[in-house]
């Protein structure tokens, strides 16, 4: 409401004589709107501009006084709106009745205009002023949210960034790290959807954890050329250096929280030191760098694991033809126990056609397509 608008008072009384009193009282100050009754107070308090106080008369016929304040309140539109009683009842619980039922304040008639006039001022500037300072915290908490947004994204492009710097360096496309994400974001829906892990999966965890997932593989930035552009299969030696890219990322998140100061306070590294870690273990011990085993693995790392080895079968690469998408799926039966968290291989059995429309819609042969043209 513009400062220089003269503020609007509604008075309130079935009796014509209190209403010119008290308009003529008011209108030298304020824009003044009269209703003779309660209906034509609930008629008037709908129109624009909405008054800045009402001044109301608590005995009316029809609806009284308490009816209407009632009606008023149990609007959100109109609860707000302060409301002083203008009554002849004098009583302290009189008074206190009206106060019960979220006047402002109580004035008993007949009324001392220096009394009226200072408390309609003091009660509209309170009025006004709170109006401002919700139009502040409104603009605030938007600023807030806001900048969390841009925070956010930036957290986001800075991951992904990192991630794709890493596939330059491998034989992946940037369509890996698109669809392992969206695989783990299936599973966590999924098992969010059944209540499992309830101790360790909510929604904003899974939201972390997928966003983590694109730094799976940033370890593969410290494995020599020879041994990660390799065409064909890795001998005895070079397996056990292609491994250390596990530790590799693991460490070079930590080492990055260290060197900003970070310590382990960020979520989001925290779950993508887990995923660069321990997505190559095995539900069943056998796998790599820690031998890890059951619910020691990290459950990031679990969701990844069976997302990163779906992704594998199913893509081309130099050393192997892709397989179908039924035969990933009859292998993650086969290891539902060994290979994979039983919980979670049900999880992908659930979400399997989820899982095979995300394949197509990243297609590598659309990026090899592409690139062709």
């Amino acid at each position: 409401m513009p400062v220089s608008q003269r503020p609007t008072v509604l008075i309130v009384d079935d009796n014509a004589e209190n209403l010119t009193v008290l308009g003529e009282l008011l209108q030298p100050l304020y824009q003044v709107r009269a209703a003779n009754g309660g209906e034509r107070a609930l008629q008037l308090m709908a129109l624009a501009p909405q008054p800045d106080l009402v001044l109301l008369d608590v005995m009316m016929p029809g609806l009284d006084g308490y009816a209407v304040l009632e009606r008023w309140r149990s609007d959100a539109s109109t609860a707000k709106v302060p409301v002083i009683f203008v009554t002849a009842l004098g009583a302290t619980a009189d008074e206190e009745r009206g106060l019960a039922h979220g006047a402002v304040d109580y004035i008993s008639k007949p009324v001392r205009p220096p009394i009226l006039l200072a408390r309609v001022a003091a009660h509209i500037e309170l009025h006004r002023a709170r109006a401002r300072l919700e139009d502040q915290n409104r603009y605030l908490e938007a600023e807030v949210a806001r900048r969390m947004q841009e925070n956010e994204r930036l957290r986001d492009v800075s991951m992904h960034a990192l991630a794709r710097l890493a596939e330059t360096r491998d034989n992946e496309t940037g369509y890996h790290l698109l669809r392992t994400r969206e695989y783990v974001r299936l599973l966590a829906e999924e098992l969010l959807a059944r209540g499992a892990f309830a101790g360790e999966l909510d929604a904003a965890s899974a939201d972390l954890m997928v966003r983590s997932a694109s730094l799976h593989d940033i370890g593969k930035v410290g494995i020599p050329d020879r041994i990660l552009h390799k065409e064909g299969k890795l001998d005895a030696q070079e397996w056990e250096i292609m491994k250390t890219h596990a530790w590799l990322g693991a460490e070079a998140i930590s080492q990055a929280e260290r060197d900003t100061g970070a310590g382990a306070g960020l979520d989001h590294l925290r779950y993508a030191k887990q995923i660069a870690l321990s997505h190559h273990e095995r539900w069943d011990g056998g796998g790599y760098p820690q031998g890890l085993a059951g619910l020691d693995i990290p459950l990031a790392a679990r969701l990844m694991a069976l997302a990163d080895v779906f992704d594998a079968l199913t893509c081309k690469r130099v050393y192997k033809e892709a397989w179908t998408h039924e035969a990933a799926r009859s292998l993650v039966i086969e290891q539902r126990g060994g290979h994979f968290d039983p919980v979670i291989a049900d999880a992908f059995l659930a979400r399997f056609a989820e899982f095979c429309e995300v394949a197509r819609r990243f297609s590598e042969d659309d990026v090899h397509a592409a690139a062709s043209v």
